[in-house]
């Protein structure tokens, strides 16, 4: 089982290496469901492996220029006040309602990213105001110790749809807060909980080289396809941990319910109809700007 653990624990790293976040996404259900770890010391665990193996990726993002360094450390400063409260709140909440509130997030946040932003961003480049570095920092912190998760499924969309910048630049910025606000969240939570170094430190290692094979390919990818492609990551994950918290009798009836097939083929069809005439919808847009741009000439 610990060979499964470890290959799994490469796809930590590999996310957060191309997506800024992830991490806590994986390392929890890998340690409660593969390891057989308890709710709250997987969580205490993944704010270590997830903190370490982030500062491992800050560096390659940083040698290609996608940290923005004073809106990280500011927001990453505020995040660990919140993240330390945070930590300590979690004594005095069940793992269950931990893991479901975790798994709401999680879909909430991704259907965020999926959508996008309305209008394209201005000032992409420039630092963002330190105001609403602060109040971000603060909320998204708090989030991270009390769910264990690193934040970087609330910073990226943070900085990519609140600040506008670019998707490769809030993932490399997302690491710096995220190692911060790890280690603080940490610190809430070994005042109530044993952490299995053993575990910990193999599961870290083999996520800090996912970490660094993930951050050199990070680059290459198109922003829209990194930024949909997270979207769709976190949904699943936090479909699977809320499918979880349901009871084994509740979960058995509904997927060996015909009417649950039915009902998700014809969202599926939904879905590939929508899609469909947005590109139409696109493609039409694109042939009306060409002819007007001819005519104008």
């Amino acid at each position: 089982m610990i060979a499964v653990v470890v290959a799994a624990s490469l796809l930590i790293g590999i996310s957060l290496g191309i997506l800024g976040g992830g991490g806590s996404i994986l390392t929890v259900p890998i340690l409660v469901y593969l390891a057989g770890v308890e709710a709250k010391q997987a969580i205490a665990t993944s704010l270590f492996v997830v903190g370490v193996t982030s500062l491992a990726g800050v560096v390659s993002h940083a040698r290609a220029g996608r940290v923005r360094w004073r809106t990280g450390l500011i927001f990453g400063a505020a995040g660990m006040a919140g993240a330390y409260i945070g930590g300590r709140l979690a004594e005095f909440v069940p793992g269950t309602v931990l893991l479901v509130a975790f798994g709401l997030m999680m879909v909430a946040t991704a259907v965020a990213m999926i959508r996008g932003r309305k209008e394209g961003p201005k000032n992409v480049h420039t630092e963002l105001p330190v105001g609403r570095v602060v109040l971000d920092g603060v909320v998204v912190g708090l989030v991270t110790g009390l769910v264990g998760a690193g934040g970087g499924f609330l910073v990226v969309p943070a900085l990519a749809l609140l600040g506008g910048l670019p998707m490769t630049v809030a993932v490399g910025t997302s690491l710096l807060v995220i190692a911060m606000k790890s280690f603080a969240g940490l610190a809430g939570y070994l005042s109530s909980v044993q952490i299995d170094w053993e575990l910990a430190l193999t599961v870290t290692g083999a996520a800090v080289v996912g970490s660094l094979l993930g951050g050199r390919v990070a680059g290459r990818i198109p922003q829209e396809v990194l930024r949909k492609g997270f979207g769709w990551f976190v949904i699943v994950m936090g479909v699977f941990v809320l499918g979880q918290q349901v009871p084994a009798q509740v979960r058995d009836t509904v997927l060996g319910s015909p009417v649950t097939w039915a009902v998700a083929a014809l969202a599926a069809v939904a879905g590939v109809v929508a899609l469909l005439r947005r590109r139409r919808a696109g493609d039409r847009s694109a042939a009306e700007d060409t002819r007007a741009s001819q005519l104008t000439r």
